[in-house]
């Protein structure tokens, strides 16, 4: 396949906002596409060159592209950085390097989608002495054969910002209607890929094989599951009703989720909920897993820290264990306890769509089995049956005495639906903890400069939350409390590798800030309310025409969510419903006040007295 017809669609899609003309230019791609390169296609498209969990990240930096970009058209490294300094785009540089190239080979070799990702693989699989300058020789030698839309894509591909404005929701919608002629049928698709976290193999699943291939698509150890998820509601009651009287509340932890794959050769691989590799930050994970007596499983918990006590400590202590280097000083200052909480596979049999009360005792059943295991570092998640409110709100107080968030309220019943958030899982926290509402998880996806102190650095955040019938993030406040001066820089720098030119089509918004940025940054919130505004977009005509959802007095909590995807976010629903429930509230205390009989005069002076 011509990497020409990939390119040129590419750089139609960064002209478009529209994420139904993505999609269609999606389509006509894949309609030229080879079926034996479309695994590389969506790779591709995805802005990598493996499925997440392989851990082959491509990772060329701006400098290193530059010296290729200098030995591919002859150009000097103050032209390139005058180029950069105009354009802000290493991709339009090489654009135009490759435009006003004094001769254009003869022979030079036609750029194919399988000589590309080739030569790209052999690039970010380069290590070692002389790795540098072998990707610099690689990287130039595509060039050379590239035409201006090629130079550019492949620029940006190889820098990290192809920023195309597409998730992979929108990939498998254009998987669907090419392959299928039906865009219903994404959700087939979706389900393959959240049981295997690989949408190249989806893709060539379904050019190759067919939809019915797909839908048989199971569970296999050492692919990561795409993890289910929980709503929340509002009261003990309501979930006692939801559950239709029956269910399993555990403590909710404040830790990060992992998902551990155990395969028969006895290696263990720990996955995070982005479905990226984090073994070697839980080296005291794994040597516990070790102990438990099967041959084979995927199990999930909660990695949380502890202190040398023995008791929980927040989840900003564990982030320490999220580091390249003095990962085993970082182990041995916050040691880790894995709390497990669900067993999707275990010796050879799929467990997800068993209910959850049956993998619930088979999980005990596997703990109770396994000898020499530390119970302070591998045990289940602490959790009972209840069936009535009362037992719920009990339970509640013993998770937050022991220094839990609150509780996971599971309906017993209910089967493991990978990639989802379902009722089927309640989180339960009290309405207010130390005088603080609910934290609410939201996405940078604009910012503005800061003034005086905060000059050279951003000052504001844009905010949205995610809206997933529509896979759009939506707009709902701009943020700037809470933020150390350590906190400012350290985001400003991150966002910098985030930053884009117009605003992502996968972003709504009606207010502009400086800068815009592709959604994927995730930060920890606290509001006293939510409110109508007519300026912000989620939740927009949603209770009232022309208004959408907005916080007051929004302030970040310290935390930036590393382990959560910009899709894992606060939903656009989930504001809605915090703010029916301020409603409901409020007519409830309004009703009180107005049913209390007004004091009089003398019983004042009697209540003084």
């Amino acid at each position: 396949m011509d990497f020409r017809i990939m390119a040129s669609g590419y750089e139609r899609m960064t002209k478009t906002s529209s994420r139904i003309e993505l999609t269609n230019i999606l389509v006509e791609i894949l309609k030229e596409t080879d079926k034996s390169v479309v695994a590389k296609v969506a790779y591709l498209t995805q802005g990598k060159l493996h499925p997440d969990f392989e851990g082959i990240n491509l990772g060329m930096a701006e400098k290193t592209v530059a010296k290729a970009l200098e030995k591919a058209y002859g150009a000097s490294p103050n032209e390139i950085q005058s180029l950069l300094r105009k354009t802000g785009d290493l991709g339009d540089v090489a654009a135009l390097l490759s435009k006003d190239k004094v001769q254009q080979s003869l022979f030079s070799e036609k750029l194919t989608v399988e000589k590309v990702y080739s030569s790209l693989d052999e690039i970010a699989k380069s290590t070692g002495q002389g790795s540098i300058e072998g990707r610099i020789a690689r990287l130039a030698a595509l060039l050379n054969s590239s035409s201006e839309v090629e130079a550019k894509f492949l620029t940006r591909f190889v820098t990290g910002k192809l920023r195309l404005g597409v998730a992979d929701f929108t990939v498998l919608d254009a998987l669907a209607l090419t392959f299928t002629d039906d865009k219903k049928n994404r959700e087939k698709l979706e389900k393959a890929y959240n049981l295997t976290s690989d949408l190249g193999e989806v893709a060539e699943l379904l050019a190759n094989k067919g939809l019915k291939a797909v839908s048989e698509v199971g569970v296999t150890v050492g692919k990561p599951i795409r993890p289910m998820l929980a709503e929340r509601m509002e009261s003990s009651k309501a979930i006692i009703e939801q559950m239709s009287g029956a269910g399993v509340a555990e403590y909710k932890l404040d830790g990060e989720r992992v998902q551990a794959h155990r395969k028969s050769n006895g290696e263990i691989t720990l996955y995070s909920r982005r479905v990226e590799v984090i073994t070697s930050h839980y080296q005291d994970v794994v040597q516990s897993l070790r102990s438990v007596a099967a041959k084979e499983f995927i199990v999930e918990g909660e990695a949380v820290a502890l202190d040398k006590e023995g008791k929980y400590l927040p989840f900003q202590e564990l982030m320490h264990r999220r580091r390249k280097y003095g990962i085993e000083e970082a182990m041995e200052k916050y040691p880790a306890s894995f709390n497990l909480f669900d067993v999707l596979y275990l010796n050879g049999k799929e467990m997800i769509d068993e209910s959850y009360a049956t993998r619930r005792k088979a999980l005990e059943g596997l703990l109770g089995r396994s000898k020499g295991i530390d119970n302070l570092k591998l045990l289940v998640v602490p959790g009972r049956g209840v069936e009535t409110p009362e037992e719920i709100d009990s339970m509640l107080q013993e998770a937050l005495a022991a220094g839990c968030e609150g509780l996971v309220v599971k309906d017993v019943k209910s089967t493991y639906r990978a990639g989802a958030r379902e009722y089927a899982w309640i989180k339960f926290k009290p309405e207010y903890r130390a005088n603080v509402r609910d934290t609410l998880d939201l996405v940078i996806v604009g910012a503005s400069h800061g003034m005086g102190r905060r000059a050279g650095r951003y000052g504001t955040f844009l905010l949205a939350a995610y809206d997933k019938d529509t896979d759009v993030f939506r707009t709902t406040t701009k943020i700037g409390t809470g933020f150390t001066d350590l906190d400012l820089e350290n985001l400003s720098k991150d966002l910098q590798k985030e930053k884009i030119a117009e605003k992502s089509p996968r972003v709504d918004a009606t207010v502009s800030p400086d800068d815009w940025f592709e959604p994927h940054i995730v930060i920890e919130v606290i509001a006293s309310e939510i409110t109508l505004s007519p300026i912000y977009t989620a939740g927009l005509d949603k209770v009232r025409p022309g208004s959408g959802l907005a916080l007051r007095f929004p302030k970040f909590t310290g935390k930036v969510r590393t382990d959560k995807a910009p899709e894992d976010a606060t939903t656009v629903r989930e504001l809605i419903e915090i703010y029916q429930k301020q409603v409901r509230q409020f007519k409830v205390e309004t009703k009180e006040i107005e049913e209390k009989p007004a004091e009089t005069t003398k019983s004042k002076r009697l209540k003084a007295k």
